[in-house]
């Protein structure tokens, strides 16, 4: 295809105030929870005591309604249709759960587990086990990799003008596939890393912080349906409901920091250190991910969100599952806080690549309802 007679592609609707500078609430937060633990310690400690079974309330109430608006949005009504047009589907499955973990323990096991490894000093308990701090982050990065994004790859996919309808289809579908999929996998990658966790508790921490939100969001969803429309759900419902998902992910963070401070004051090397293997998993699995579209001769708009729904991680899911299985005060769950940081800006720059790559590949016509002939499942063009 010719660049020359090929279609720009125009962005989508701009990311909201929060979502545009989110990177920067990040380090605020940080930094106002470095502060809160070394100002006012007992607040931190207080907070950690109200649990319930090693759950932290507080922060399982975050962590709800860090995820409700995300499973509230989802159509999954719309994953019947991926029988239609299945290639995108199976292409960001098989990344997301044959592919994606694998590259991330050997990343992190060269970096943090043998290259960096004279550079993290310390240790810590973990379920009544002494664990080196490097373990613990290693751990950390796991639960990251294992867990698909289903929330900002929304945004992703209609910045990168891809087709929001097979993005839906593919979050709806890695939404299911992580109920089933995310516990027994996380189990056997950390028991294989020499970290054993009780079975019953990841898959509780699943249950709580993905099950539970995304039965009260397709309840909520069909129940605001029935009575209020489509239209209402759209224009009143979640105006209000998009910012309680970003407000709950600060106050989480300010929380988590409230606890590692110190740690991160004595070691401010190890957040640049834990970084490097999340950066080059991100930009190694987007470049699998898009160079499979584009000899599986997918149309641009359903490469586009394949590519960066495989590259993105759902950090909430793993922030929830480090801080029940290791604790608020772990390695493990500041690796996840590190993933929160690198996310927005480095997914930002592989949007501007897929706009700027798009000639690369088949795309939609733009004026018309029909399908582009080459786009179409069984196309051999």
């Amino acid at each position: 295809m010719n660049p020359s007679t090929t279609s720009p592609v125009k962005a989508g609707n701009q990311l909201s105030f929060f979502e545009r500078y989110l990177t920067l609430w990040v380090f605020l937060c940080i930094l106002g929870g470095i502060i809160l633990g070394r100002v006012f310690p007992s607040v931190a400690v207080t907070l950690d005591a109200l649990s319930f079974y090693q759950v932290s309330i507080p922060i399982a109430i975050c962590l709800f309604f860090m995820m409700y608006p995300i499973m509230v949005k989802i159509d999954f009504t719309q994953a019947a249709n991926a029988a239609r047009a299945p290639k995108p589907v199976i292409l960001t499955l098989v990344v997301n759960w044959m592919i994606k973990p694998l590259t991330m323990v050997v990343f992190s096991q060269f970096f943090l587990g043998w290259l960096f490894r004279p550079l993290i000093t310390g240790t810590e308990i973990i379920n009544g086990s002494e664990v080196d701090i490097a373990s613990s982050y290693i751990a950390g990065t796991i639960l990251l990799g294992i867990a698909p994004c289903t929330a900002m790859v929304l945004m992703w996919g209609y910045l990168s003008y891809g087709n929001q309808g097979h993005t839906l289809v593919m979050v709806a579908v890695n939404s299911l596939a992580m109920l089933f999929l995310y516990a027994p996998l996380g189990r056997w990658l950390l028991a294989a890393n020499d970290l054993v966790v009780p079975w019953q508790t990841i898959v509780l921490s699943v249950l709580i912080y993905v099950g539970l939100p995304l039965a009260a969001g397709m309840y909520s969803r069909f129940w605001i349906f029935k009575h209020k429309g489509r239209e209402w759900f759209e224009r009143e419902f979640m105006q209000y409901l998009s910012p309680v998902a970003t407000a709950a992910l600060l106050i989480t963070l300010i929380l988590l920091f409230a606890f590692k401070g110190e740690l991160i004051v004595n070691n401010p090397l190890h957040i640049l250190l834990i970084a490097v293997p999340l950066f080059i998993q991100t930009n190694f699995i987007f470049i699998i991910s898009y160079v499979a579209a584009l000899k599986l001769n997918l149309c641009y708009e359903d490469s586009a969100p394949a590519a960066l729904i495989g590259a993105s991680n759902h950090f909430e899911v793993a922030i929830a599952t480090a801080v029940m299985l290791f604790g608020l005060n772990s390695g493990a769950a500041l690796a996840t806080v590190v993933g929160v940081l690198i996310e927005v800006p480095v997914m930002l720059m592989l949007v501007e690549f897929c706009k700027k790559t798009a000639f690369w590949f088949p795309r939609k016509p733009e004026t018309s309802s029909l399908p582009d002939p080459r786009c179409l499942p069984n196309s051999n063009s």
